[in-house]
């Protein structure tokens, strides 16, 4: 008898041996120990609670920021899907929205747009959801979570809420100082009034930009690496001699250096390795050290 024989009864979603390359963007990695989808916050709470502290937890929104290698993720993995966790909500006196862990970026920003709410626009270049941007201060033409959030809240491993404020996070470049053991439920964020059609034009602009520079219809990951200090990231790649050439099945695109993409049939240990002789180029090269921005989680196969 193992900890899968004794997990916790739930109203959501229980599976064993789940595959998890379909929840990814780059659609690559091995299967979850136990996959569980919760119906709701109090379900997640009282699972974590009542589930053996041991027994390791990895949280999964939509996969767009991530690679799971091939191995796949031991223990549990808690996918924030539905209803239940994306929901928006605005506040047109306030002017502050609120959002749960899986609402996409670009729902937000179009959610606060359409009541007038200005400075959430950014949101519609992220590829990701606020849960994503609450763990990595995710952020895009010159505008980061840090400089929005008013508060979050969320569970820790053991089911307990706890609140957030803005200044609690510690915020830096794609970093804040929280404990990768909570998992955030919700959070709010302060926008400014302004003429709803404005703030849409600029969206639309965000929009365009990104379709024209970013390869967003591939098998891809978003940056893949954090711009270093005074560089570009994809620059670094371009310098070193890596746009568009295969490893594997993986490659760096020719439309942005800085965006990885599955060919077709790329394992996730193709996409990481391409990753890592990427990073070896070009500390050797030009003497840059370039840092991981995509997640990569799990174990090799």
């Amino acid at each position: 008898m193992t900890w899968r024989d004794n997990l916790p009864t739930v109203r959501g979603k229980i599976a064993l041996d789940t595959a998890l390359a379909p929840f990814t963007w780059f659609r690559v990695g091995g299967p979850a120990e136990v996959l569980f989808i919760p119906a709701d916050p109090q379900d997640l709470s009282e699972f974590l609670a009542a589930l053996d502290p041991a027994v390791p937890v990895t949280y999964l929104g939509v996969g767009s920021n991530v690679i799971i290698r091939d191995g796949g993720i031991d223990g549990v993995v808690i996918r924030l899907a539905g209803r239940a966790f994306s929901e928006i909500k605005v506040d047109a006196e306030t002017h502050q929205v609120t959002a749960g862990p899986g609402a996409l970026d670009s729902a937000v920003a179009r959610a606060a747009a359409k009541a007038g709410i200005a400075g959430l626009e950014f949101y519609a270049g992220i590829p990701g959801t606020i849960g994503g941007a609450l763990t990595m201060n995710a952020g895009c033409y010159g505008s980061e979570t840090k400089d929005v959030l008013v508060s979050a809240w969320g569970f820790d491993r053991q089911g307990k809420r706890h609140h957030f404020s803005n200044a609690d996070f510690g915020f830096t470049y794609r970093h804040t100082q929280i404990s990768p053991d909570i998992v955030w439920i919700e959070a709010v964020f302060q926008g400014t009034p302004d003429d709803p059609a404005a703030v849409t034009e600029r969206i639309d602009a965000i929009t365009s930009r990104r379709e024209q520079t970013q390869p967003i219809r591939e098998k891809t990951g978003g940056s893949t690496f954090k711009n270093p200090e005074g560089r570009s990231a994809w620059q670094c790649v371009d310098g070193a001699g890596w746009r568009g050439k295969l490893y594997g099945g993986a490659k760096f695109s020719e439309l942005h250096a800085n965006f990885m993409i599955n060919t077709g049939d790329a394992t996730a240990a193709d996409l990481e390795g391409l990753g890592e002789a990427v990073r070896a180029d070009v500390r050797d090269k030009l003497g840059v050290e370039l840092n991981w921005e995509i997640k990569r989680i799990g174990k090799p196969a």
